[in-house]
Formats: structure tokens, C-alpha cells, sequence
């Protein structure tokens, strides 16, 4: 009886370590099995006899099973034109179970340098959080470092987070040469009435040349006020009216046409005080002979809590810039930088204390980076 050969079995291990194939040939005598073995594989040399039986089936004929051990290299080619390496030594189990082994290095090599990069980014956030910067204006800078070297190195992310406020706030230059009328509007209490007197005398005696000044007060409520101002007139020995309605402000302006800047105080207002605000609104609405800067008042020492409802309401007169009073009240200034960044107001002069008219001085980014940079270097 001839027979093809019977396939595989299992794989074993030859004693040098290869991997081996039982293949089983079946003929009618041993010589036939051994012949099937030749004609396949030729050289019979590499190949193994594992057993040889005889038997005889059901209808009595002589069956003969030769098993071979055959390289597994060997058996790959013949059987199916498949090389494989000779250096080959493990088997797919030790494989697999390799590169599950190194797939895991990588994950908790990733999860390690993961960590460590939010530990440092979180630590950099915390620190300008307690310092009143904004979580969502600092998640915009943040986020899209994670990942780069920035992120892994404390000192390098806080000098970055510092030059990104330095870039983002915006200072308006000092402009005198254009005849021109600048209103102060604010808050209560920030300080507008002082601050339009060293304005006042800034103009009149400290640049380049004795500008033109005059002193127009639409301050009504506060008592006191008007008087006040006319004082700081007195002694500077400028120009001073007093303003109580807007078809009145749209006349005096005209008759100040004369003077080269004419500085306009305000009520100071609570942001809930609809009644001022919409006055207010009518004077700066007027039609005035004359350009017209609105600076809006803003106290050094401003609460985060406050903030947003200085801006929402204030933002209707459509301020221009932003004068900071108060600069000698407070060591902190994390949450008035928080103001320019999140609206984007550029800063116009600082009041840096009570003396009119030394404590003025026009906005200076370094000089504000200096005060919040050692405010963080504290914490």
C-alpha cells in the first residue's frame, strides 16, 4: 500500500537546541516510508528516525509508520517554501512573552517621564494660580507644552510662563503733540481726582514744553469734589469748570478749544450704579469738537472677586487704556496683570503714591514685571 505522507506532530528540541518537526510516513513496508522521507526532503542526513511500527489494517494489508524528526527550518521550506533563521532560539511563546516584556518597559518608562512632566507643569500652574493669574489664560500657555522639554523643567516653564505675560500686556504710549480731551473713568475710591492733578501738572510743567491744560469736573455726587479739583487748579494755576449736564459739556469743550489737553474727572462709580453709568455714557457720546481718550481707573489692590464686574461694566464706555492707581498699597500684582491679560487693555500711566505730581509715571511693563517676577520668586 503506498501512502503520502502523515503531517506534523509537535514540536521538541534536538540536543544542540534546534527546534524540531515530527513528520510521520506511512507505506507498506519501512523501506517505502524511508523512500517517501528521500524523495521529499533528499539528503536524509539532517533527519531523525523517532520510531517505525508495522501493522495490519481491517482488510488485513501491512501498514508500515515511519516518524521522523526533521528541523523545523527544514520542514518550513519543504512543506510550505517558508525560510526560517537558523540563529532562531526561541520559540513563539518566549517571543510573545519578549515583547509583551518590552512593550510594559515602555508604558511605565512613558507613565514615569508622564508623571513627572504633570508634577512640574501642575506645581508651575499652582504657583501663578496663588499669585491671581487666571486658570483658563494659563491652561492657553500650558497645554500646548506638554511634551516638550519646557515641560520637565520648573525654572525654564516659570521664565517661559513670564515672557508670555510679558509679550501678551500692551502699554499705550504718551501722545501730547495732537490737541486732545482725556476722561478718567472708575470705580469709587480708585483715585481719579488725584490722578487728573498729576496729570494736570505732568502736562503743564514736567515734559518737553508747558502744554495747555484745563480741568473740566462732572463729578456731582461725591461732596467735596468739585472742590477739590478746583484746589489743585488753584495752586497750579490752570483752567478749572464745573460740568453738570452734556449739552453743557458739548458747549465748554468747544470753549476750551484753546488748550491743548483737557483732562475730565468723573464720577466714581460702583459697577451696579446704572444711574451714573448711563450719564456717563451721554457725555462720552457727546459730539465734541475734539478727540476723546476714556482711561479707565484701576486700583492696584483690585479684587479677583471684582474684577470681571469692573470690566463688564466699564467696557461699555469703551475705555482706551487703563491708568493703575494705588501701585504703593500692595506687594502683589498678580491679579491687575490677570485684568490686562484676559481683556487686553493697554496700561497707560501708574500712580505709584500721594505726591502730586512725583508719583505719575507713564506704563512700563518692566516696571511691572519686576513687582509680580519678585512677588513669584517669594512663593
Amino acid at each position: 500500500m503506498d501512502a503520502a505522507a502523515i503531517g506534523t506532530d509537535t514540536a521538541c528540541d534536538d540536543e544542540k537546541g534546534s527546534s524540531m518537526i515530527n513528520e510521520t510516513f506511512v507505506a507498506s513496508t519501512p523501506t517505502e516510508a524511508y523512500e517517501q522521507a528521500e524523495k521529499k526532503y533528499g539528503n536524509t542526513s539532517e533527519l531523525t528516525i523517532v520510531s517505525a511500527k508495522q501493522s495490519k489494517d481491517e482488510s488485513g494489508e501491512i501498514r508500515a509508520e515511519v516518524v521522523f524528526a526533521v528541523p523545523k527550518a527544514l520542514f518550513m521550506k519543504k512543506s510550505f517554501g517558508k525560510e526560517i533563521s537558523s540563529v532562531q532560539h526561541y520559540n513563539e511563546e518566549e517571543m510573545m512573552l519578549d515583547e509583551v516584556t518590552s512593550m510594559r518597559k515602555e508604558l511605565e518608562a512613558m507613565r514615569s517621564e508622564l508623571t513627572r512632566e504633570e508634577a512640574v507643569l501642575q506645581k508651575v500652574k499652582a504657583l501663578f494660580l496663588k499669585k491671581g493669574i487666571a486658570p483658563q489664560w494659563l491652561d492657553s500657555v500650558l497645554d500646548p507644552l506638554i511634551g516638550t522639554p519646557l515641560a520637565e523643567d520648573e525654572t525654564l516653564l516659570v521664565s517661559y510662563v513670564l515672557e508670555e505675560i510679558d509679550d501678551r500686556i500692551t502699554v499705550r504710549d504718551e501722545m501730547v503733540g495732537k490737541p486732545k480731551v482725556i476722561m478718567l473713568v472708575g470705580p469709587t475710591g480708585v483715585g481719579k481726582t488725584t490722578t487728573i492733578a498729576k496729570l494736570a501738572a505732568r502736562y503743564a510743567y514736567l515734559l518737553d514744553r508747558p502744554y495747555k491744560v484745563a480741568l473740566v469736573n462732572l463729578d456731582s455726587y461725591k461732596v467735596g469734589a468739585v472742590e477739590q479739583l478746583a484746589h489743585y487748579a488753584d495752586i497750579m494755576q490752570i483752567e478749572h469748570v464745573s460740568v453738570s449736564a452734556p449739552e453743557d459739556f458739548k458747549t465748554q469743550i468747544a470753549a476750551l478749544e484753546s488748550y491743548d489737553i483737557v483732562l475730565v474727572d468723573t464720577a466714581g462709580m460702583s459697577p451696579y450704579d446704572t444711574q451714573k453709568f448711563v450719564k456717563t455714557i451721554e457725555f462720552i457720546k457727546s459730539e465734541t469738537v475734539r478727540d476723546m481718550e476714556v482711561h479707565l481707573v484701576l486700583a492696584a489692590t483690585v479684587k479677583y472677586e471684582d474684577m470681571e464686574d469692573i470690566y463688564k461694566n466699564f467696557s461699555f464706555l469703551n475705555p482706551d487704556a487703563v491708568i493703575v492707581s494705588k501701585f504703593d498699597e500692595t506687594k502683589h500684582f498678580g491679579t491687575l496683570l490677570n485684568f490686562m491679560l484676559l481683556y487686553g487693555l493697554p496700561m497707560s500711566y501708574f500712580s505709584v503714591g500721594q505726591e502730586v505730581p512725583d508719583d505719575l509715571l507713564p506704563a512700563s511693563k518692566e516696571y511691572l514685571l519686576e513687582r509680580f517676577i519678585g512677588d513669584v520668586h517669594e512663593g
